[in-house]
């Protein structure tokens, strides 16, 4: 499976490739929402694992604009936001899910489930 992981955090895309990845995974990391819909033209993966608060292009935008040009995308957010608010802008925007970051395990299972 290809994975594209999007998160301004190095640690925590280091923490998300950890926890969520299999061995057999090919990743690809990006850490600006602005550079999301090139990097995801170069790898093509299976799932964007999002994060939304990101500097220049928050994941929301991001994952809106990769939505209109990719709308097969797989974009499951990755935050620190609980708040019904961004749930219900990530599902606007086209993520057809949404995680905590404590809850990196449900990601991996989610993952493994297709």
């Amino acid at each position: 499976m290809k994975i594209l992981i999007v998160d301004d955090s190095k640690e925590m895309r280091k923490s998300i490739r950890s926890i969520v990845a299999a061995p057999a995974d090919i990743l690809f990391e990006c850490e600006d929402g602005d550079a999301v819909v090139k990097a995801y033209t170069e790898a093509q993966p299976d799932y964007v694992l999002m994060d939304i608060r990101m500097p220049k292009v928050n994941g929301i935008k991001a994952t809106e604009n990769l939505k209109k040009k990719f709308p097969e995308a797989h974009v499951i957010i990755v935050t620190n936001y609980s708040d019904q608010e961004f749930r219900d802008a990530a599902k606007e925007a086209g993520a057809e899910q949404y995680f905590l970051k404590d809850n990196l395990m449900d990601v991996k299972k989610y993952l493994n489930a297709d």
